[in-house]
């Protein structure tokens, strides 16, 4: 039977820590669905098609992944794709609590669904979307932080010289 997972996030966006945890899941499961997991009242640097066509372009050389996005419920998203496991990144002990939280949550809404946590790699411990947004609205360099197209359009968006970024 095939192990299909599900690693959900705003994605807003993708990092090198989400490009690490979706590479490092990828040898667990045979299949990672990347849900962009969205909130109309949140707001967000870039759009839903944008952080989705960013996701697929960094992806693009990895099998057996797909993009998708839900403004619902997780657990259904899960259960509708043919999934049963949710896999989540874990930063700093301040994450646990908060995907602890998560976690609970969803197994009470489903007992079918397991959520499998990663530790990121060292390289990424304290990085995040936030802080590569406020770091790149201030004008300063995220590059190495990101997948080089995610800078381009950090870049873009804040209109940043070439030559810092």
């Amino acid at each position: 039977m095939k192990k299909t997972a599900v690693y959900p996030g705003s994605f807003d966006p993708i990092t090198n820590g989400h490009v690490d945890i979706i590479k490092r899941g990828l040898r667990m499961f045979d299949e990672l669905i990347i849900l962009i997991a969205y909130n109309q009242n949140k707001k967000t640097l870039f759009t839903v098609e944008e952080r989705r066509r960013m996701i697929e372009d960094v992806i693009k050389d990895c099998k057996n992944v797909r993009v998708d996005c839900s403004d619902g419920l997780l657990v259904d998203f899960v259960k509708e794709s043919g999934a049963n496991v949710i896999l989540r990144g874990l930063r700093a002990l301040s994450d646990f609590e908060y995907e602890f939280q998560l976690a609970l949550i969803n197994r009470r809404l489903s007992r079918e669904v397991e959520t499998v946590f990663l530790m990121t790699g060292y390289k990424w411990f304290y990085t995040s979307s936030t802080i590569i947004k406020e770091a790149a609205s201030l004008g300063g360099s995220v590059k190495g932080l990101v997948p080089d197209i995610v800078n381009l359009r950090l870049t873009e968006k804040f209109a940043i010289p070439r030559e810092r970024s």
